[in-house]
């Protein structure tokens, strides 16, 4: 008879464990959070030293009553919920909920374990503590900060604005960030300037060696100044005269090495960033992958077993077991030489918790081969990311040979450089999405006052470029860099500003909508200190020391509710209402006559007449693409199956049945006159059959 009951968060944790653990051993979840702040009010009292009042959350009286009984039968209980403050939270809040401070006659202990493997749970067991109340206190302060942003400002744009927003304490400085990256490029202005570039026949070689404008030689010095930017039309030509007739011949060989240094484990953040560029998967996906593959699947010959460490850090320390495991994998299957020879650390900027490991391989000998099968098609390529990225900085850095030289024609300098891959090390196993494949021309056995003939010069006009506009991608990094939020906000913060329609992602980047930019000016206007980058930064230093024991909550919520009830009064004196026009379409109510306009509701957009009450006719919207129907000519538009999955159709539906699942383009097929569809940056031909494909054109990007 089990009389150790171990109670976890998620329910897709209890049958891995429990098989760890034996038959002496009930394990149970809660699913999350019990009890909470109640959701028809503030939930403290101001007036009485700011006391949470907790209540038990709507559906959790059923799993408690049966936690009861679990209580009842077992002698030792462990709670062993997740590795965070939020997990020690939700422990805290179940020894309340259970009255587990109260009993007398049993033990209670809280475990954590930063992976889901039978050594882990069962070392966890070893040594069990007592409840971390400081990072109870940290976690509770976060919700009380929140919630008091939330229900403060919300219904405050609520009535001036329009129902169904909402303000919060991080979302709104992220909402902040992506306004200011529109207004930086909306300001910017381009500027010119001008490549030049030089092409010489190479004795022996069949392709030409093409080297770029340099800068002028320094008649005092006899060498050139830095690199000079040719910034008109009139410095082009002046350039272009003083080569007129000149001869050119090699002035400068310098060889070299350069390392490549192997990545650094992934954090949350990094494995939000790289998953969004190497798989385009948007953040909250990513999260939810990786959820599943920390809590366990089952893998043939190993059981079900949680194939990745905890996924919410912002650490890149490894586990010494782990680490020299790595090692002994990559010195057994690469060889000794591909070995890393330090640890590859990154430095602690402060902001770094290092409570747990980095993101990595419960078993680095569980190759993404060995898996694949077990595991859905994104499983498997989040779980292949993050072994491939873990076992790289294990390996040793990568080295190319490289060459550089300067050709002097007259007193005008080109440079051209090549690079050889002397040894793969870490590249070998991992690339990182950002790293474009290295393309080199080959500058063959040239040395000082080699003589070259010019084949020609091509001069290129170009404009600098504004910043470009934030990725899913882009932002964690930038919220990271600026120490707002923490590894567990990032995914939500994005989520939510996109679901209030605050923000459109469109082609991975983020748009600010006339939404957006409204809430965006009055959170400005009336709560400066809210969405300040700094501000907002310091309080994330602040949870940190209550985490630590250091500073005391209630000092932290004493200091900021009192200012923001102040704002919050002033604003609803003076800040003026705004009405945000819905968007008129061209599709016209066949009851009335009048222009439809779009209105969102809970599952999307739909269309609406305006005259409402008078005239309540509504029905779907669809998106037009502006891609004629290859079968009747009318419009493409964006469907969604029952299930939610995007496909494409045509407007006339059911007379036309057209539909695809790639969007589809205007371009016809050049071989076979089909249709051709959108495939990363290719048009492939709809008809599998014929295999046409070509890059998509520039407008079609």
């Amino acid at each position: 008879m089990a009389n150790h009951l171990v109670i976890v968060e998620s329910p897709a944790k209890v049958k891995t464990i429990k098989k760890f653990l034996g038959s002496s051993y009930e394990v149970d979840a809660s699913g999350g959070h019990v009890r909470d702040l109640p959701k028809s009010q503030l939930g403290f009292d101001p007036e009485h030293d700011y006391e949470p009042k907790y209540i038990t959350i709507r559906g959790k009286g059923d799993v408690l009553a049966k936690l009861r009984k679990e209580v009842k039968k077992a002698d030792k209980i462990y709670l062993a919920t997740d590795p965070d403050r939020e997990g020690e939270a939700i422990s805290w809040h179940l020894m309340k909920a259970l009255k587990l401070d109260e009993l007398k006659n049993k033990d209670v202990y809280r475990i954590s374990f930063n992976e889901i493997t039978k050594n882990a749970v069962k070392a966890s067991l070893k040594s069990p503590r007592a409840l971390d109340l400081n990072l109870v206190n940290a976690q509770q302060t976060r919700r009380m900060l929140d919630r008091m942003v939330g229900y403060r400002i919300s219904p405050l744009l609520w009535a001036k604005v329009k129902r169904g927003l909402s303000a919060g304490r991080v979302q709104s400085v992220a909402l902040r960030m992506i306004c200011d990256r529109e207004d930086e490029i909306n300001a910017f202005i381009p500027e010119e300037y001008w490549n030049l570039d030089a092409s010489f026949k190479l004795a022996g070689m069949k392709k030409n060696l093409t080297a770029r404008y340099y800068g002028a030689v320094s008649q005092k010095e006899e060498k050139a100044k830095t690199k000079t930017v040719i910034r008109s039309k009139a410095e082009l030509d002046q350039i272009m005269k003083d080569l007129e007739g000149v001869s050119y011949a090699v002035d400068e060989v310098k060889k070299g090495e350069r390392i490549k240094k192997a990545p650094i484990p992934f954090t949350t953040s990094t494995m939000q960033q790289e998953a969004s560029k190497a798989l385009n998967f948007s953040t909250q996906k990513t999260m939810r992958l990786a959820q599943q593959l920390y809590e366990g699947v089952e893998v043939k010959g190993h059981g079900t077993i949680g194939l990745i460490t905890y996924l919410r850090t912002d650490s890149t320390r490894v586990a010494e077991e782990a680490d020299a495991a790595a090692r002994a994998f990559v010195k057994e299957h690469y060889g000794e030489n591909y070995m890393a020879a330090g640890d590859p650390v990154k430095k602690n900027n402060g902001k770094i918790q290092d409570a747990h490991e980095a993101i990595r391989p419960t078993d680095v000998t569980l190759t993404p081969v060995m898996v694949k099968e077990a595991l859905p098609r994104d499983l498997f390529r989040l779980y292949q990311l993050i072994w491939k990225r873990f076992t790289a900085s294990r390996m040793a850095p990568a080295v190319y040979e490289t060459t550089s030289v300067k050709i002097r024609g007259g007193n005008q300098l080109f440079t051209a450089a090549a690079s050889r891959l002397s040894f793969d090390g870490f590249m070998s196993v991992y690339v990182d999405a950002d790293d474009e494949e290295e393309k080199s021309q080959t500058l063959g056995a040239m040395e000082k006052g080699t003589a070259l003939a010019l084949e020609g010069l091509e001069p290129s006009q170009h404009f600098t470029q504004p910043p470009a506009h934030y990725t899913e991608a882009s932002l964690v990094k930038a919220l990271e860099e600026q120490g707002i939020g923490r590894p567990s906000t990032y995914a939500p913060t994005i989520t939510t500003i996109i679901a209030r329609r605050y923000v459109a992602k469109e082609n991975k980047n983020l748009y600010v909508t006339e939404l957006g930019e409204v809430v965006n000016r009055i959170m400005k206007q009336s709560f400066p200190s809210i969405v300040d980058l700094s501000f907002t930064a310091n309080m994330e230093s602040l949870l940190d020391k209550v985490a630590d024991g250091t500073v005391s909550w209630k000092t932290v919520v004493s200091n900021f509710y009192p200012d923001l009830d102040e704002a919050v009064k002033i604003a609803e004196k003076e800040l003026e209402s705004v009405k945000i026009e819905d968007e008129v379409t061209d599709e016209i109510c066949e009851l009335c006559g009048r222009n439809m306009v779009i209105k969102y509701g809970p599952h999307g957009k739909f269309l609406a007449c305006p005259g409402f009450p008078e005239c309540k006719n509504t029905k779907p919207y669809l998106e037009k693409i502006g891609v004629p129907c290859p079968r009747c000519g009318k419009e493409v538009v964006r469907k969604k199956t029952k299930k939610g999955r995007l496909y494409y159709g045509c407007e006339a539906n059911p007379d036309c049945d057209f539909m695809s699942w790639q969007k589809p383009s205007t371009l016809k097929c050049p071989k076979c006159g089909s249709y051709m569809v959108e495939k990363g940056s290719k048009l492939l031909c709809a008809d599998e059959t014929c295999g046409y494909r070509m890059d998509r054109p520039e407008n079609e990007k």
